[in-house]
């Protein structure tokens, strides 16, 4: 069997369920073929400390595993973590060959689980897929390779590219399927970070509201603490929320005991919170990956920053066609169409009536 595409891309399937439950770990699915090519075990890691997807898929295999085929999205890993280093138990099953999609971008033991295997007299068949599993942990990725946040930024809009009407009005742009989709988004990461300004205008919850999903962290940029505890995302619900403010008399606003306000330095225009600096702190907190979900000036600083990995646009088959209204980025300053941000579409979708784009910004040099 020499086409391994198919099991890959079921491993990245199953790897999808541990979605919002496994970082700072990858998602990871992985499948036991027996000697003949029938499927003898799969697995996939449940969420962080759990068995590894390769563990789940060799004990659900037995003894079935020997002269077997492992098929799994990332290089087994060869280290003492939470748990046992994959490779011995792979080569203590005795299968004769592992199938991976991608390599472990931990520049410290990425290669060492396949030169492991090697040694041991295992054939090792590499980068099976390989963009799609590196999409799948396209966060891990970042986190390993620069030791930053992963960035993506959510953001809905009619045809025309605006997010409300002139007079903020804004509810709703797209469709309750569009917004159920929004909420399964929100699962998958650690936080989400949004304005004083939309906290103002739209008041939102910014919870995650599916039975058995997790609610992410809340940040808030505020640079004048214009935002009081009345606003719905400061409801103590057991969240955590960040509050980032330049207002040197921060000690002296009183907030739910769930949120913790931090003094932020300006950025170089010394008007603005810097958003490095934010990036950075949540980081050491440690959040791996924050989705954006604010209005155009926010989303326009973080794309004109070079600090937005990912993009969720929704479009909903409206027109608004008011050259007031708010558009969902702006502040960018591009005025030569070559100098505009490159994007790499990666998936399309059709929500009826909507469409979902997903896509990843060219990082600049």
């Amino acid at each position: 069997m020499k086409n391994y595409n198919y099991f890959m891309k079921k491993c990245i399937s199953l790897a999808l369920k541990g979605s919002g439950k496994t970082l700072p770990n990858p998602m990871v699915g992985a499948f036991v073929l027996d000697e003949y090519d029938n499927v003898a075990g799969f697995g996939y890691h449940k969420y962080y400390g759990a068995n590894h997807a390769e563990v789940e898929a060799i004990q659900m295999a037995g003894s079935r595993t020997k002269n077997g085929t492992l098929i799994v999205n990332l290089e087994p890993c060869s280290h003492y973590g939470k748990t046992p280093p994959c490779v011995d138990l792979i080569i203590k099953s005795r299968i004769k060959k592992v199938v991976i999609g991608m390599l472990d971008p931990n520049p410290i033991v990425s290669g060492n689980g396949v030169k492991k295997l090697e040694e041991a007299g295992i054939e090792v068949v590499k980068d099976v897929l390989k963009e799609k599993c590196e999409l799948l942990n396209a966060a891990f990725i970042k986190n390993m390779t620069k030791n930053k946040v992963f960035v993506a930024i959510k953001t809905a809009t009619t045809l025309d590219g605006k997010i409300a009407t002139s007079n903020n009005s804004s509810k709703w742009i797209t469709s309750p399927k569009a917004r159920n989709i929004v909420q399964k988004i929100r699962n998958s990461y650690d936080a989400i970070l949004t304005s004083a300004n939309t906290i103002i205008n739209d008041n939102p919850h910014l919870n995650c509201r599916v039975k058995n999903y997790k609610s992410p962290i809340r940040v808030v940029l505020d640079s004048n603490l214009r935002t009081t505890n009345d606003y719905n995302v400061y409801n103590d619900d057991g969240v955590k929320v960040y509050i980032f403010t330049l207002n040197d008399n921060f000690q002296n606003f009183n907030f739910n005991k769930n949120v913790k306000i931090v003094k932020a330095p300006c950025d170089k225009s010394k008007k603005h919170i810097d958003l490095e600096f934010v990036l950075d702190f949540l980081y050491k907190e440690g959040v791996r990956n924050v989705l954006v979900e604010a209005g155009g000036v926010l989303n326009g600083a973080f794309i004109k920053q070079n600090l937005c990995d990912k993009l969720y646009h929704f479009i909903a088959p409206k027109v608004i066609s008011d050259n007031k209204a708010k558009s969902w980025a702006c502040g960018c300053d591009v005025f030569d169409i070559n100098q505009a941000r490159n994007l790499n579409i990666k998936e399309t979708r059709f929500i009826n009536p909507d469409l979902l784009i997903i896509a990843f910004f060219e990082q600049l040099s």
